[in-house]
């Protein structure tokens, strides 16, 4: 018989109101665990804190260390109290704009798809703040153009998602605001499925609770889908400059030799420096170099051989510029590389709304 998994309530509270006790009580009346997490709040909230460990396991930073670092503070609590135990980990917003049926519905989900994340999405209908509104449609966007996915409510903070996703959770880099993004981001990269449940859309006096700072959170934010684009166009720059430069050197071995030796070396200098930049700069991640090498290389390598192979056909048969030839087979699989992702890579792992709505 399946033991059912705990349905745990992680909650990041800065500054928090009294609505957060409200919230607990309606956490702890829905047989769930509750964890919350004091990122750094002044005396004036010790008062709400003291009352909330009533409901919950409350811990402490004394400074204000952000919300990722918060998620991440509450994560490895929960990986080493409850340790074998089967569990479901939804983060809910402290400022009482998330439902509490609404967290159980996502933690069901999660629980029946333990190794998919599991967004709690608005529907942005009625009264939703301007900024609010702009800010999730130009996100959106952008995470549909770095990633291929599409995701209705990038911005969600209710997410649910079993433990078997809690190490790669802990792994992802961000301290702040920031950190949600990258979730979304190294998430889609890796192919982890992303789903969506449909949830009310609650503003409480037009989101006034909300610590966002508009200008500086943006920055990290924007800043991260940024750089994940502009690692795949810095990619292109090198290996098209490469490719020219080894052009001149080999030109004397004819364009049969030529262009497909150095389109291979000019691939082979830039996919290096490409997956080195990712690895390092976009997703810092800490993943084993030799396996995550290796998936690369055979992607990388698959698109090599067809790219050479048209390369060669394009100078070859039709005798076109081998620089003209470059582009065009560049846009080629580029379009196609796309298509790909789109129809069948990400077929199965594009968000999908839940059938029941609440």
């Amino acid at each position: 018989m399946t033991t059912k998994p705990i349905g745990i309530a992680l909650i990041p509270a800065y500054e928090p109101s009294r609505l957060l006790l409200t919230l607990l009580q309606e956490i702890c009346a829905a047989g769930m665990t509750a964890l919350v997490v004091n990122d750094g709040s002044s005396p004036q909230s010790r008062v709400v804190f003291q009352k909330a460990e009533e409901y919950a396991t409350v811990l402490t930073h004394e400074q204000n260390l952000g919300k990722g670092r918060a998620i991440k503070t509450g994560l490895s609590y929960l990986k080493e109290r409850f340790g074998g135990q089967e569990y479901v980990v939804v983060t809910v917003d402290a400022d009482g704009q998330h439902r509490v049926e609404d967290a159980k519905r996502v933690c069901q989900a999660a629980a029946r798809s333990p190794d998919t994340l599991i967004l709690g999405s608005r529907r942005f209908e009625g009264e939703v703040p301007a900024r609010s509104r702009f800010g999730n449609t130009a996100t959106r966007l952008a995470y549909r153009l770095a990633t291929g996915v599409p995701v209705t409510d990038t911005q969600t903070g209710l997410r649910a998602f079993h433990k078997n996703l809690l190490s790669r959770m802990l792994s992802i880099p961000g301290e702040r605001y920031e950190y949600e993004m990258n979730v979304l981001l190294v998430l889609a990269k890796e192919g982890v499925p992303i789903k969506e449940v449909s949830i009310a859309t609650v503003y409480l006096d037009h989101n006034a609770s909300s610590h966002f700072d508009t200008l500086k959170d943006s920055c990290r934010v924007y800043g991260e889908i940024l750089k994940f684009t502009a690692s795949s166009i810095l990619g292109f720059l090198l290996d098209f400059l490469l490719y020219n430069l080894l052009l001149i050197f080999t030109g004397g071995l004819g364009s049969a030799v030529s262009v497909p030796i150095s389109n291979v070396l000019a691939r082979f200098c830039s996919a290096g420096a490409n997956y080195a930049v990712n690895r390092r700069l976009v997703f810092h991640s800490s993943c084993r170099v030799g396996r995550s090498l290796l998936q690369y290389a055979l992607l990388a390598g698959g698109i090599l051989c067809a790219n050479t192979f048209l390369l060669s056909l394009l100078t070859g048969l039709s005798g076109m510029d081998p620089i003209w030839a470059k582009v065009v087979t560049e846009l080629v699989f580029f379009l196609l590389s796309w298509a790909m992702q789109k129809c069948f890579i990400f077929r199965r792992h594009t968000a999908r709304k839940e059938l029941d709505q609440p």
